[in-house]
């Protein structure tokens, strides 16, 4: 079993990763064979696993030693929730590939790929509940889950609209992809006993990460080839989902765009160039990468202030390779 090679570098968190692995395996093998094994097989598929790292990483700041079967319980869970999230993108988004592979709901239907997804949720309530006897964090679990699922609700909300603001595209990306960097960064410094004033911390770096982090997956959706991103590119434009590149370039050029947008799922795929070379006109995914640039700096800096010690490091170096991705 292997990881991500990000990891190589890192033999300590490349090895916590792996147990993770196996813990997410084992807990989604179930008397359906087929889902069992189509999940397996995404987990194999080349995911970072950026959420249960960043849990890791800062789960060495406090003085708690948390036991490490404890630890990798906590991290599979997280990255089982972001797997659930993604499988009911892919319902929404009528997706047939993720991560190179054919997407749950196209191998099997999309009433299974719902039943896939909850039955995600539940596995990740299971293990947080199999490794905590607190309340409190229960809540505080229940509390990010909820936070996660109404920035996607904001999103969906958000299609096809035009008029778009940056405040409300940051809004639904808060919910849809930074709560989890947040949670994942503050609930490893939470479990590990850190101080209140690292728990913040990492909960702005995380959340700064997350922030980051979607951005530039916008941007690679249309810098990126199909081969590159592991997945349908322009998906989310093709979808009503207009995303920072898009709403920059179009603040003073909403005329340009709208004989396009007008016609919502009907794009062809010269007209979706099309919208590509207006983006690339009037430099929406040079002003997007400058927002995200400035994320990740404020990301970085929060690192800076966190005590003395390799994890220290590798929370500077891995956050720093966010705006360097191409996948």
């Amino acid at each position: 079993m292997a990881v991500h090679p990000l990891w190589e570098k890192y033999p300590d968190i490349e090895k916590d990763l792996i147990e993770t692995k196996k813990v997410m395996e084992k807990s989604v093998k179930i008397r359906n064979k087929d889902i069992t094994h189509a999940l397996q097989m995404f987990f194999e598929a080349g995911g970072k696993l950026l959420r249960p790292a960043y849990f890791l990483l800062f789960s060495k700041f406090g003085d708690a030693d948390m036991p490490e079967k404890k630890a990798h319980r906590v991290a599979a869970s997280l990255e089982i929730l972001h797997v659930a999230t993604l499988v009911h993108d892919d319902i929404i988004d009528d997706s047939p590939i993720r991560r190179a592979l054919p997407s749950i709901q196209a191998t099997y239907g999309q009433d299974i790929a719902v039943y896939t997804g909850d039955f995600l949720f539940t596995v990740y309530f299971h293990l947080l509940a199999t490794s905590t006897r607190s309340f409190r964090t229960i809540e505080m679990n229940a509390n990010s889950m909820k936070r996660i699922l109404v920035g996607e609700l904001d999103q969906m909300n958000l299609r096809y609209n035009t008029n778009i603001t940056v405040k409300q595209y940051f809004q639904h990306i808060k919910g849809k992809t930074a709560q989890l960097f947040e949670f994942a960064c503050f609930e490893g410094a939470h479990f590990s006993d850190s101080s209140k004033m690292i728990q913040l911390t990492a909960k702005r770096i995380g959340y700064n990460i997350g922030m980051a982090f979607q951005i530039m997956d916008d941007i690679l959706d249309y810098k990126a080839s199909e081969s590159d991103m592991q997945k349908p590119v322009f998906e989310d434009l093709k979808n009503g989902y207009y995303t920072l590149p898009l709403i920059l370039a179009m603040e003073k050029h909403q005329d340009e765009f709208a004989p396009y947008l007008e016609k919502r799922t009907d794009l062809s795929d010269a007209e979706l160039q099309e919208v590509r070379d207006l983006i690339a006109k009037y430099e929406g995914i040079e002003k997007a990468e400058a927002i995200a640039e400035r994320f990740t700096d404020r990301a970085l800096a929060g690192i800076k202030k966190l005590p003395d010690r390799q994890e220290k490091d590798i929370l500077y170096d891995v956050t720093a390779t966010l705006l360097k991705r191409n996948n």
